[in-house]
C-alpha cells in the first residue's frame, strides 16, 4: 500500500469534548504551560520513569521552547500534542498527545498529564476518550498504546476507563529518580475492540 505523507494530511488544530478544547500549542502558550508544571512538579517527578521530560530544569523559557517546538511538530506530522483548556472557565488544564507516530500503521502513543489542582475531575480520561475517538475515526489508527508506571494507579485508572487493555507489564524497563527500576504497563485499544466507551 503507497503511503500518504502525512505533512499533506489537513489536521484541526482544536479538539473539542464536554468539558474542553484541546489545542495545539502557540507561541505565547510557554508562562502558563510553566506555570501548571512548577504547581505539579512533585507528583510529576514521581513517575520520572515514565515522562522523564520531567528531570530536566523547568522555566518560562523551557516551556515556552516547547510550545514552539510542539507546534512546529505538529505541522511536520511528527508529533501530535495538545493543551487542554476548559471550556467553562479557560483555564489550563494539561497536556496530551498522539506521541511517536508510525504512520505507515498507524499507530500513536497516547501521552497526558494534569496539572495538580485539577486531578480527580474526570479531565485526562475525557481527553484521552476523545483523543482516541478522533485518532481511531479521522487517522484511522490501527493501534493506539498508553504507557504507564506500574505504581501509578491513577493513571492506569485513566487507561482502564478509557478503553485501554493492559497487555503486558514489562520489567525493569526504566530507572526512576531514586534509580530503582521501574516496571512500565502497556496498555493499548485498536478499532477491533468493542468494549470502548
Amino acid at each position: 500500500m503507497l503511503m500518504h505523507n502525512p505533512v499533506l494530511m489537513d489536521l484541526p488544530d482544536s479538539l473539542t469534548s464536554e468539558r474542553l478544547i484541546l489545542r495545539v500549542p502557540r507561541p505565547g502558550d510557554g508562562p502558563v504551560v510553566h506555570a501548571a508544571i512548577a504547581q505539579s512538579l512533585p507528583e510529576l517527578r514521581r513517575f520520572l520513569a515514565a515522562v522523564p521530560w520531567v528531570a530536566g530544569e523547568q522555566s518560562v523559557a523551557a516551556s515556552e521552547l516547547f510550545c514552539r517546538q510542539a507546534r512546529a511538530n505538529f505541522l511536520a506530522r511528527t508529533d501530535m500534542p495538545y493543551l487542554m483548556f476548559d471550556r467553562a472557565t479557560g483555564d489550563f488544564v494539561g497536556t496530551t498527545g498522539l506521541h511517536r507516530p508510525v504512520w505507515a500503521t498507524p499507530k500513536f502513543e497516547v501521552g497526558y498529564w494534569c496539572q495538580s489542582a485539577l486531578t480527580g475531575q474526570g479531565f485526562v480520561s475525557e481527553a484521552v476518550r476523545a483523543l482516541s475517538a478522533y485518532a481511531l475515526a479521522h487517522l484511522s489508527a490501527a493501534r493506539l498504546e498508553l504507557v504507564t508506571d506500574q505504581d501509578n494507579v491513577a493513571s492506569r485508572r485513566v487507561a482502564e476507563r478509557s478503553g485501554f487493555t493492559l497487555e503486558c507489564i514489562s520489567r525493569n524497563a526504566a530507572r526512576g529518580p531514586d534509580g530503582r527500576l521501574r516496571h512500565l504497563c502497556l496498555y493499548a485499544r485498536t478499532p477491533q475492540d468493542e468494549h470502548l466507551p
